[in-house]
């Protein structure tokens, strides 16, 4: 919200308090002032100018030589190349010595041989932009629209002695997106009273309900609707000073009355709409949902296809205006209007946010629409538009305004004790002191019992509870002036939970294995929402997706982790090692909130290790992600409760995944990416994992117990056993550690063979075991006998084969 200094002095005295002092207080009230800016800065030497001769240049077709009276004892020749210079204007003449904006300084120059002393201004040469200035002088020089006497300084006539604050309003603060809404601010700060503006409407005899007619269909949007007809208006430019306070505001002007309208809406908030009454096509406005498919043309000339979601004005049958965003060019005002109608309405903001999004139309209405306005200036706003039609546009003033529907005006009463004041800021105040803030505020007040009865104004909707009441009194007491104080009571070091302690267990082993944290988006679109998950149920889908790619909750991280590879794969990083711990989210039962679950998912690709000194080179394999994950779980001490299975995952390569089972339970799975997935991806031979972290951490694990070094030896002794294909290593292991024994301190695969060497259906698989027994020395009839008893279990159970 820009603000105007000198427009807010009309309302607050704003004597002995500069503008950038008035901007501190206000940021530390607890709106933050964004800066201020000095219109004309740097700016001297330019006065009114009263052209009295122009005649073509003897040597240019383009320009103009011109006789200027600039208040002097003689008139000043300027030579002018603006298309719009004529004799009679009235402009703004930057005098010989006169410095623009960038410092540019006016001298004396001779222009296709005629002397030029001075030059013509147009608006973009005095640093307003060129978007704020009005159409017709865009291309030229500007010409003063009022009597000014040549040779006064033109920066006051375009108010471009004037300073502008920005504020950065938050979105519960729409009550200063008015001027009136500022000046209750201030006036609260400064302890000064609001001068509000004096509405007198003088009206004809005629009466608008015997003109127009207004119906509300849908009532939820629209719960109340006011209309006033002014006729005989006559179209031309506005006052000077309005179109200078629009521009220092931001709004370009366009004509008396489409710039009073964009008046009130800065002086009020509240948003207004004229309408040619002559080109409605009907006596009547009706307010209604628009049908899906309905076409309307907006004042832009854009054809915008409307939804059930819609807000529109009518005159009955067709459309004439999207409600709250953007008038119709069916009934736009133009030169030749001369019967108006002022509408004056309370919209939905969410409605209005819905047609405002969906067709990208965004406006100063549409804003405030959108956070709100005061129900109770409706009235004061059409009868004040009313007012100034009549004053400058000639118009004369049907009487009564046509109100359809109504709205709860009621303001809300809040309570606050003075006891709970005091206790959450801190602070000693006394009642006639907090008295005195709501009375600042323009707030009534009276006391029960210890507790201020506060009845809040409509203008301040952001007031509901009694905490809003705490904060206004902080605020006007002054955040600078509340006591600091140390915190009394015990304390208590702080400390992690064990879930906590398990968690960045995982991200600390993880990256201390060379892979590196990504963070990736929960949400993920309908094709790879069911992709690579653990549940099988239906994913979430938002009721409001930012887009199709983004439309649907997690099941699985794994496919945006394939995403991230795909990212650097594209951009020549081909050795990529990633890991996530983030939540998937499991839809439950109707109107309950999703199940969320904590995952640590990985994806691997490239080389794992790079030795170029020695000429070696290792690509990630299975081995290396499932070799990971063994680490990980001898950290959290659960290794041999973990049991790799062979499994079939969908989008995964079948030969090469296994599922992850903690006591027999599954957790998670890991292995390569189906080369057909990876293809479309464009992507090459890549590995993940995904495992549900809380059975992990809910796991108890025995205390760490550390052992002595070994005092006798172990022998050790290696099989190769011929098996059917179809029998799984893992398989071969736990028989082997089941007959082992209490002896049997290891035992793993060194080597796998298929070949010639081995029959059709076979295949060689060779152990390493260890035997050990801490109390003595083995000997070889002990260790051959339980060596003996490990061969026969293997081949009962599986009929394995010592290979020769």
């Amino acid at each position: 919200m820009f603000v105007s200094y000198k427009w807010l002095s009309e309302y607050v005295d704003l004597d002995g308090m500069p503008a950038k002092e008035l901007a501190e207080k206000i940021t530390r009230s607890g709106i933050e002032v964004e800066g201020v800016e000095i219109l004309g800065e740097g700016i001297k030497g330019v006065v009114i100018g009263h052209v009295l001769e122009k005649e073509q240049h003897p040597n240019a077709d383009k320009l103009n030589v011109c006789q200027v009276d600039i208040g002097e004892e003689e008139p000043v020749q300027i030579v002018c190349g603006a298309p719009n210079v004529d004799k009679g204007q009235k402009v703004a003449v930057a005098k010989v010595g006169a410095v623009l904006p960038g410092n540019f300084k006016i001298k004396k120059a001779k222009l296709r041989g005629e002397a030029s002393n001075g030059m013509i201004c147009s608006l973009q040469e005095l640093g307003i932009e060129s978007k704020l200035v009005a159409k017709e002088y865009a291309e030229g020089i500007f010409v003063f629209p009022n009597e000014v006497t040549p040779g006064e300084d033109a920066l006051l006539q375009l108010n471009l002695d004037d300073e502008v604050l920005e504020l950065g309003l938050t979105p519960n603060r729409s009550d200063c997106l008015s001027m009136l809404g500022v000046a209750y601010e201030v006036a609260a700060l400064l302890d000064k009273e609001v001068k509000l503006p004096n509405v007198e409407v003088e009206e004809t005899a005629e009466r608008a309900e015997d003109w127009i007619t207004v119906s509300i269909e849908a009532k939820e949007d629209n719960p109340i609707y006011i209309a006033r007809i002014v006729k005989n208006v006559k179209i031309g430019p506005s006052p000077l000073w309005m179109q200078t306070r629009l521009m220092a505001e931001g709004i370009r002007p366009h004509n008396n009355v489409v710039d009073i309208t964009n008046y009130i809406l800065l002086e009020y908030g509240q948003p207004l709409h004229a309408f040619d009454y002559d080109r409605l096509g009907s006596k009547e406005i009706v307010v209604r949902r628009a049908q899906d498919g309905e076409k309307f043309v907006t004042l832009d000339d854009a054809e915008r296809t409307l939804s059930s979601e819609h807000l529109l004005i009518t005159n009955g049958t067709e459309g004439v205006a999207l409600a709250g965003v953007m008038g119709g060019a069916n009934s736009e005002v133009e030169d030749d209007t001369t019967t108006v109608l002022i509408e004056s309405a309370y919209f939905d903001g969410q409605r209005v946010r819905q047609a405002s999004k969906d067709h990208g139309l965004r406006s100063e209405a549409s804003a405030r629409f959108e956070k709100g306005v005061d129900p109770n200036r409706l009235q004061a706003a059409a009868d004040r538009a009313a007012q100034l039609m009549a004053q400058y546009a000639g118009g004369e003033v049907l009487a009564g305004s046509v109100v359809a529907g109504e709205i709860n005006l009621e303001p809300k009463v809040v309570a606050v004790t003075l006891e709970k004041l005091n206790r959450v800021l801190g602070t000693s105040l006394e009642a006639p002191e907090v008295e005195g803030i709501f009375r600042r505020l323009k707030f009534e007040v009276k006391t029960d019992n210890g507790a201020f009865i506060v009845t809040v104004p409509t203008r301040r909707g952001d007031i509901t509870i009694p905490e809003d009441l705490v904060e206004e009194v902080a605020r006007l007491y002054g955040y600078d002036r509340l006591p600091t104080t140390v915190p009394v009571g015990a304390t208590y070091p702080g400390g992690l939970t064990d879930y906590q302690k398990k968690r960045r267990a995982v991200r600390q082993f993880l990256e201390g294995a060379g892979l590196n944290q990504a963070i990736t988006y929960t949400l993920t679109s309908g094709k790879k929402a069911k992709e690579y998950a653990l549940d099988s149920r239906e994913p979430i889908k938002l009721a409001m997706p930012m887009s199709e790619e983004h439309a649907y909750l997690r099941l699985s991280m794994i496919p945006q982790l394939l995403g991230a590879v795909a990212y650097n794969n594209a951009r020549q990083m081909d050795s990529i090692a990633l890991y996530e711990v983030g939540n998937i989210f499991l839809k439950t039962a109707d109107g309950e909130l999703p199940e969320e679950q904590e995952h640590v998912a990985g994806a691997i690709t490239g080389l794992w290790e790079e030795n170029l000194w020695q000429g070696e080179k290792k690509p990630v394999d299975f081995f290396v992600a499932k070799g990971i994950l063994e680490g990980l779980f001898a950290k959290l001490g659960l290794l041999e409760r973990i049991t790799f299975k062979k499994a079939e995952v969908a989008g995964m390569h079948p030969g090469r995944t296994a599922a992850v089972e903690l006591d027999g339970q599954v957790i998670g799975f890991v292995g390569q990416v189906h080369p057909q997935q990876a293809k479309e991806l464009d992507i090459k031979e890549v590995y993940v994992f995904e495992l549900k972290l809380s059975p992990l951490f809910a796991a108890e694990t025995a205390p760490v117990a550390y052992q002595p070094i070994p005092r006798f030896p172990s022998i050790t002794r290696d099989i190769a056993l011929v098996v059917d294909t179809n029998v799984e290593a893992g398989q071969l292991k736990a028989i082997i550690e089941e007959a082992g024994g209490k002896l049997l301190k290891d035992a793993h695969v060194f080597d796998l063979y298929e070949g010639e060497h081995v029959e059709a259906g076979k295949k060689s698989i060779a152990f390493s075991l260890k035997y050990f027994d801490p109390e003595k020395t083995l000997t070889d009839e002990e260790v051959v006998k339980v060596h003996n008893g490990v061969l026969d279990a293997l081949k009962e159970k599986v009929n394995a084969e010592l290979r020769s």
